[in-house]
């Protein structure tokens, strides 16, 4: 399995990035998916995340009506649309996936099966 992100950068307060995450060796649509971030110093936290079998996603409510996380099974790709991009977003970004996951691994990062190696985001004047 490889999970491979993408879309990551430096950007100002107030900007947009569109991550993606092309996933390979894997039924995608099988797998539950998510988007989780780390600062330096900070621990991992779970960003947004999808159920295997859709249905509502979830945000960590620092980033909610700012973020949009959305999958292509058919591409089997995640993306994860962040607008409004403030300072505190800033850090690395990984994708990960769980087999028939549902949307509260993201309280929980350690029951994810398979992570990329991460991008990371910079939000700065």
């Amino acid at each position: 399995v490889r999970l491979v992100e993408s879309g990551g950068g430096l950007v100002q307060p107030g900007g947009s990035l569109r991550l993606s995450c092309a996933a390979s060796g894997l039924t995608f649509g099988d797998y539950g998916v998510g988007w989780f971030r780390q600062a330096p110093e900070k621990e991992r936290e779970g960003v947004s995340c999808l159920a295997w079998d859709g249905g509502s996603p979830y945000y960590l409510d620092s980033v909610k009506d700012r973020f949009t996380i959305s999958r292509d099974n058919a591409k089997n790709t995640l993306f994860l649309q962040m607008n409004n991009l403030k300072p505190e977003d800033t850090a690395t970004y990984h994708c990960a996936v769980r087999e028939y996951g549902g949307k509260l691994a993201c309280l929980g990062p350690g029951v994810m099966n398979y992570w990329g190696k991460g991008i990371p985001v910079t939000i700065s004047s």
